[in-house]
């Protein structure tokens, strides 16, 4: 399995001809072709690995890759300031009125399963499990300030601080988690360790035997031996009896519920006109299975990377 670089440390070459800067947080240089991504940093492995197969094939062109969550790509796409977002959700209405509005087109392409991982640290020898219920208690808005200590959340748990470690307010995760959890998209309480990037709630979480975090089930499969995942029960007998982990195999058929996902990649209509955009996209369709698969994310079945290749090419999709 491949390792996640931090975002900042990726500066990738590749493709030969007109593509040239794929994935990338940089601007639009003049004197040469430029394509530019921003958003999820769960896709972030997906997208490095996609950077790293063309760099050794076609070792000419620089390819960065960022992160400013789900959120701000979107923003950046719906500006006109980016080619493709690496989304955790889908668009909302509001964010889908932004682009209309500014006359952005897009398409909106599957690319892979992921689940939101709970984990703790290896050292917490006292919670090997939690309910849906008990994660409402814990993130809920009205939990600050009142469930402080692990005892707070399950009776003959320690007496101990909690401290919890999860997604930034500008991320896909974020949104996913709390309209899961809580109820309500954004509805979360304030008073926690929160990142756009998995790589630093990973760092919190291993370095406290008190931490509780979220991060992308890719970042657990790549810590695994750092981390303790947390399995949950919903509650619901449809899914299993008891308390589920997340694996491909409970992420694809759905069971681990509420916190399976897609992942998504919004291109624009106007830059996929761009032989280097098409180019780097038809790429990306082609190899998202294996490599996401090498990053700890769960493919799709071939038949949706079929129906999204065609959606590339097609106008009216």
């Amino acid at each position: 399995m491949r390792g996640l670089t931090p975002p900042a440390a990726l500066v990738a070459q590749v493709a030969a001809g007109t593509l040239a800067c794929a994935l990338a947080g940089c601007g639009r240089p003049g004197g040469g072709a430029v394509v530019t991504a921003d958003g999820s940093s769960t896709l972030y492995p997906l997208s490095e690995a996609v950077a790293e197969d063309l760099q050794r094939a076609h070792p000419t062109t620089r390819v960065t890759v960022g992160i400013s969550g789900t959120d701000g790509g979107l923003q950046k796409l719906c500006a006109g300031d980016v080619d493709i977002c690496a989304a955790s959700r889908t668009i909302r209405p509001t964010e889908a009125q932004a682009c209309d509005r500014a006359g952005i087109t897009y398409v909106e392409l599957p690319v892979a399963f992921d689940g939101i991982a709970l984990v703790a640290n290896r050292k917490n020898t006292w919670a090997d499990h939690l309910t849906t219920a008990e994660l409402r208690r814990i993130w809920e808005p009205a939990a600050e300030g009142r469930v402080s200590r692990w005892s707070d959340v399950r009776p003959g748990w320690p007496e101990r601080p909690l401290r919890l470690f999860g997604a930034g307010v500008d991320s896909g995760t974020y949104d996913h988690f709390t309209h899961a959890i809580v109820g309500r998209m954004h509805a979360s309480r304030s008073d926690y360790t929160s990142s756009e990037d998995d790589n630093l709630l990973v760092t919190g979480v291993t370095g406290d035997e008190l931490a509780l975090g979220f991060v992308g089930y890719a970042y657990h499969e790549q810590n695994r031996d750092r981390l303790k995942l947390i399995p949950i029960d919903d509650g619901d007998p449809s899914n299993g009896a008891g308390a589920i982990s997340p694996t491909p195999d409970t992420i694809t058929r759905g069971t681990y519920q509420p916190l399976s996902r897609l992942l998504f990649l919004y291109v624009s209509r106007r830059s996929l006109a761009r032989p280097e955009v098409d180019s780097f996209v038809t790429f990306y369709l082609q190899h998202a299975a294996d490599l996401a698969r090498e990053v700890g994310l769960i493919p799709l079945p071939e038949s949706a990377y079929t129906r999204a290749r065609a959606r590339v090419t097609s106008p009216t999709e």
